[in-house]
């Protein structure tokens, strides 16, 4: 499967994205890129899946993921690396490293930022907690309060980036962990409720920050039956958040979902399933003028063999 079987171009107006603005070629001189990866439910998913038959065998491996990651910012001038929660947990290097090997190896791929999932919470606090110097880049958590454990004051609930004058605040929201978590291993952490906190965080990257775009990284899951908060919901109930990118469900979505505001805000919601399988990829392009969104090309990049150029 090539690279380019996968782009999905949305035009100005097109499969129900309304960003307006005109045509790149038209605006390029004064155009601004940006271009924003992530990942979710990586599961300590090290190497590829044998390629044995099964579903996704030969899919994944974190080397071409950073082969893939290189390249992409080789070509583009503004890149953004960001992971959804559930780094930990599902193969045999988190049993005997601990987390260690995961978080090296985001490092040396230049992660940007990331959320906290419940599995991350597999080995306590105190296992995460010797984790973190192995992480160079920063875990965002807003709805998770740590000030009555050996956490404290290590998380930050949200970080600008700047790229080119455009501002992005990001912000993370993680899972309620009361029944997926023993609480053994997230003592005295608090949950607070995640649309709540999400306002909280719009109105301070909006109003206080003066950011142009606020992208929220999800380890809440897409979409429930029973009501509970999701990805889809928060997008419904909290207007300013421009991108939710999510994990938690596992769900592969092959473009993000949009949900429009009777104000004509639009939210994108995406996810990528899990192990590592693909790599989200959105390209926003903004006005120099305005800072504002003028278009936007989404593509689901499989990691399979080495990526070549098509």
């Amino acid at each position: 499967m090539r690279r380019r079987d996968f782009l999905k171009t949305t035009a100005v107006g097109a499969a129900g994205i309304s960003l307006m603005g005109v045509p790149f070629s038209a605006e390029a001189a004064q155009s601004i890129n940006l271009t924003i990866l992530h990942t979710n439910d990586q599961h300590s998913r090290i190497d590829p899946f044998p390629d044995d038959g099964r579903k996704y065998g030969g899919m994944g491996g974190m080397a071409r993921r950073a082969t893939l990651i290189e390249q992409i910012r080789k070509e583009e001038p503004n890149v953004l690396l960001f992971d959804c929660g559930d780094i930990w947990q599902g193969t045999p290097y988190f049993n005997f490293f601990g987390g260690e090997l995961e978080y090296k190896l985001m490092s040396q791929m230049k992660y940007d930022a990331a959320t906290l999932g419940n599995h991350d919470f597999d080995n306590g606090l105190e296992g995460l907690e010797k984790m973190l110097p192995h992480a160079r880049f920063p875990f965002l958590s807003a709805n998770y309060d740590f000030s009555k454990t050996i956490l404290q004051n290590r998380f930050a609930p949200y970080k600008v980036f700047q790229k080119q004058g455009v501002r992005i605040g990001v912000f993370g929201l993680g899972i309620e962990l009361e029944g997926l978590v023993g609480k053994k291993q997230y003592g005295e952490t608090a949950y607070l409720d995640p649309v709540a906190t999400a306002r909280e965080m719009v109105q301070e990257l909006r109003q206080n920050q003066k950011c142009n775009m606020v992208v929220c990284l999800s380890h809440l899951g897409y979409k429930y039956e029973d009501g509970k908060v999701s990805d889809v919901t928060l997008a419904q109930a909290v207007e300013g958040i421009d991108l939710i990118l999510g994990g938690h469900t596992h769900t592969f979505l092959d473009a993000p979902e949009l949900v429009r505001h009777a104000s004509g805000h639009e939210t994108l919601v995406n996810q990528v399933g899990w192990s590592g399988i693909f790599l989200g990829r959105l390209d926003f392009t903004f006005s120099k003028k305005t800072m504002q969104k003028t278009s936007l090309k989404t593509a689901l990049l499989p990691i399979s063999r080495p990526v070549t150029a098509s």
